[in-house]
């Protein structure tokens, strides 16, 4: 089973630089995008659409702005666009599709890049996300979260981690929430399973020559409940071709 994901930085820029066509090519199971930014309406005459998959978007309400979007090759039992939090969920960044025992989630953490004000509403996602989890857990589902976590959890993460210890992505706030993610919460970054190696990275920044550089962040991941713990097979970062800041993360599981 193939699951990719990728932050598009804008469904409809990342669509007229190939993204859709790369897709095709891919046999994906399940297609996870965040950073939509557009509405559903918006996307007529784009080419958005993948034939043989279900899609599914959840959009902010706020025009360009967040966003996340899911295609699934199978029919899906439920969508669950959301998570219970209205500030979030307004916002589009948590979009469900459960076929059979599995849900696969396209998911999408704040910034708090901007400044202190963002920082505050990541670390309110943060504490809020936390109990959701908890009741993922309890459901007895196997879970596959995909999507831009804006977190780079350890200095393996980032190429340049000493500098970047007191800016958001890298705040020992956040590296210890993550933490907690992969410890008592019961998660896997099914990511690190199968690609332990230094210099994998899936963001880097527009400024100088970061991405021909390699001077990246790895902030996208597949995260895993429990029962999936050792399913992954392969996971791979697309690079030949830039579709957006971010380069699809595609892994294989064995389900």
């Amino acid at each position: 089973m193939r699951v990719i994901t990728v932050n598009v930085c804008g469904i409809r820029s990342a669509a007229e630089k190939g993204l859709f066509r790369w897709l095709r090519r891919q046999r994906a199971d399940f297609i996870c995008l965040q950073e939509t930014k557009a509405q559903e309406h918006q996307l007529a005459g784009h080419d958005v659409r993948l034939a043989g998959y279900h899609s599914f978007f959840s959009d902010a309400e706020r025009k360009g702005y967040a966003g996340v979007a899911l295609y699934s090759r199978h029919k899906p039992e439920r969508i669950v666009r959301g998570f219970g939090v209205d500030e979030f969920d307004r916002e589009g960044r948590y979009l469900e599709v459960q076929v059979g025992g599995l849900s696969v989630v396209s998911l999408y953490l704040p910034s708090g890049s901007a400044g202190p004000q963002r920082q505050a509403s990541k670390f309110r996602f943060l504490e809020a996300f936390t109990p959701h989890l908890a009741r993922l857990r309890r459901r007895g589902r196997h879970y596959i979260l995909s999507g831009d976590w804006n977190i780079a959890h350890r200095p393996i993460d980032l190429r340049n981690w000493r500098a970047n210890q007191k800016n958001s992505g890298f705040l020992p706030e956040e590296r210890a929430w993550m933490d907690r993610l992969f410890g008592p919460a019961g998660y896997v970054d099914a990511f690190r399973e199968v690609r332990p190696g230094p210099d994998l990275y899936t963001w880097w920044s527009n400024r100088g020559r970061a991405r021909q550089n390699n001077v990246g962040w790895r902030i996208d991941y597949q995260v895993v409940s429990g029962g999936l713990a050792g399913r992954a097979r392969r996971a791979a970062i697309f690079t030949h071709k830039r579709f957006s800041d971010h380069a699809p993360l595609v892994m294989d599981y064995e389900l």
